[in-house]
């Protein structure tokens, strides 16, 4: 084996483990999709200015954006968190009620939730998606019955997530409840996200499944890619 791949995962769980957190952006991730939400709700605590509170959330995202750039960071995961804050604020500017803000987050939530249990209905689960993606085998990984009941239940795992987030924040939007909706909101983002993150470590720990030689040449193809685009935006 070359010095360039002695450091590759060697199982399955590995590369799901690391695929996942990087795909859930990290801690930092949810600090940032978090913040503009507690500056909304700090905001309008203080106020009951529908404008203010907005402006408040928009300026806190635009600040992580600020940083990202600064820092020569990637910008994938506090843009899509900009998408959110600017789609919610034109939503509530909109209509004038301050609920609105959170409407956009929980129809997303449950477009994901159906999106997920779609995916595991085909056989063809999110995080098994994620993993063929990685690998360059979109289905190699169908042909192991183990490793398919595992991303089925990986899956699921997220799709809980999603779920309760539904569960929880519809009846207060529905009931006009403005604070309790924002507490949630932010109670159900990286705590809930956390405590999944921590059951999944838990069921990858559990197993040791080899990789195949071909997704293992795949993933050293990858890193190699990733290192030539490094070096050319360096």
């Amino acid at each position: 084996m070359s010095d360039a791949g002695a450091d590759l995962p060697t199982t399955v769980e590995e590369v799901v483990r690391t695929e996942l957190l990087t795909a859930l952006g990290g801690w930092r991730g949810t600090v940032e999709a978090a913040v503009p939400i507690l500056a909304f709700l700090a905001v309008w605590g203080l106020t009951s200015q529908l404008r203010e509170s907005v402006a408040a959330a928009v300026v806190a995202t635009a600040v992580f954006v600020l940083v990202r750039l600064l820092q020569r960071q990637t910008l994938t995961h506090v843009l899509s968190g900009v998408f959110g804050v600017v789609i919610a604020a034109l939503v509530a500017l909109r209509t004038g009620d301050a609920g609105d803000f959170f409407l956009p987050g929980i129809l997303y939530n449950a477009g994901l939730a159906v999106v997920f249990v779609l995916t595991m209905l085909a056989g063809w689960p999110v995080v098994g998606l994620l993993f063929g993606a990685v690998t360059g085998d979109v289905g190699g990984w169908r042909r192991r019955p183990a490793v398919r009941r595992l991303f089925q239940r990986l899956t699921a795992v997220l799709l809980a997530n999603y779920v309760i987030r539904v569960v929880v924040q519809l009846p207060l939007y529905l009931a006009g409840q403005v604070v309790a909706l924002g507490v949630a909101k932010v109670a159900l983002g990286w705590p809930l996200l956390g405590a999944s993150v921590l059951v999944i470590g838990a069921m990858l720990a559990a197993g040791r499944t080899p990789l195949t030689d071909e997704e293992r040449e795949a993933l050293l193809e990858r890193r190699a890619q990733l290192a030539r685009r490094a070096a050319e935006a360096a």
